[in-house]
């Protein structure tokens, strides 16, 4: 199972647009029901409580791979991604599994600096991260109000990250 994670729980963010292209894409070449998209909009992660182990045992400790979708948030990723981590069962949740990640911004470097963080942080989680990460800046100028993304480059690019995910 493939769990791709939306980095963020802002309402109605750029970051869920791109992580829910990465769902539709996916589906379309993966059997039903082995992906699935981790929206942390909808989840309490700072409570270890019944609700957040549920989230657990659906989305992080079944799935073989992440996709990870990141906002820029400080120079880095949303706190809220790391404690969702923090709060985790990490050995189930993540040993030994491996990750994809996708940076988003605003600005020129398409948190650059978050996907190195993300790297470190998943190394030493001991998660294989593919090498190819996806850096895309200026977020709001690409990507449409109903998720699609306006530059077919953009696109070209996703779709090429997920055939490498897939065959990872």
């Amino acid at each position: 199972m493939i769990t791709i994670i939306s980095g963020t729980n802002r309402h109605d963010s750029m970051t869920l647009r791109v992580a829910q292209l990465y769902l539709q894409l996916l589906q379309e070449v993966q059997a039903p029901g082995t992906v699935k998209l981790l929206n942390l909009e909808d989840h309490t992660v700072w409570v270890r409580d019944e609700a957040f182990r549920d989230m657990e045992a659906t989305y992080l400790i079944p799935a073989e791979k992440f996709v990870f979708v990141m906002p820029e948030y400080n120079g880095s990723f949303p706190g809220i991604l790391k404690l969702m981590m923090d709060n985790s069962d990490i050995r189930k949740a993540f040993w030994h599994k491996k990750a994809a990640l996708t940076g988003l911004a605003d600005g020129r470097a398409g948190n650059l600096r978050g996907l190195d963080h993300m790297t470190n942080i998943l190394n030493y989680l001991k998660i294989l991260v593919w090498h190819h990460k996806i850096p895309i800046s200026r977020i709001n100028e690409i990507v449409h109000p109903n998720g699609h993304l306006l530059q077919p480059d953009t696109e070209a690019l996703i779709q090429q990250h997920i055939a490498e995910i897939i065959a990872f």
